[in-house]
């Protein structure tokens, strides 16, 4: 079980600088947070090692370097019950190009985020998906990004409400 840490003003000033510049060196953290190098140091390895921290990533400017097409595709099931949407996540999992899914309220069950290749590739593996019979899909909705006047950028966390224990 991970070790649970109590996230001071300190703590959450790290968070919300880390969460939407990754990139920083220790060293511009702790001047941005008013810590020293070595105390924040610290305290973001304690947060890590917590689980405060899921991942590091890069955000990339994939317009600059591949082609590619972006789209939401939605998943409709015949069978909801729990053995039919592991079944469905496993399948989802496996493919990388299926970059994130959300399980939706609704008249949708599951919603994707893709980056393919091509059109092409993208229609093949949805193809690919509906015919899975042990998968129960019963619709396929492919929702072609055409721009990005906003993007995910983090979270607001700003404007959230911090848990009781935190």
């Amino acid at each position: 079980m991970k070790k649970t840490i109590k996230l001071d003003d300190y703590n959450k000033n790290i968070l919300k600088t880390l969460h939407l510049e990754a990139n920083l060196t220790n060293n511009e953290l702790a001047s941005r947070v008013n810590l020293s190098a070595s105390a924040c140091f610290q305290r973001v390895k304690a947060m890590k090692e917590a689980g405060y921290f899921k991942n590091f990533y890069a955000d990339i400017n994939l317009d600059l370097l591949c082609e590619h097409v972006m789209a939401y595709v939605e998943f409709s099931l015949d069978d909801n019950r729990g053995d039919h949407r592991r079944k469905f996540i496993t399948a989802i999992n496996a493919v990388p190009e299926f970059v994130d899914c959300v399980e939706l309220s609704g008249d949708v069950d599951y919603i994707s985020l893709s980056c393919f290749p091509s059109l092409k590739e993208l229609n093949e593996a949805c193809v690919r998906l509906s015919d899975n019979e042990n998968l129960s899909i019963k619709r396929i909705n492919t929702r072609i990004i055409l721009d990005k006047p906003k993007w995910f950028l983090g979270y607001p966390i700003e404007n959230l409400k911090w848990l009781p224990e935190h």
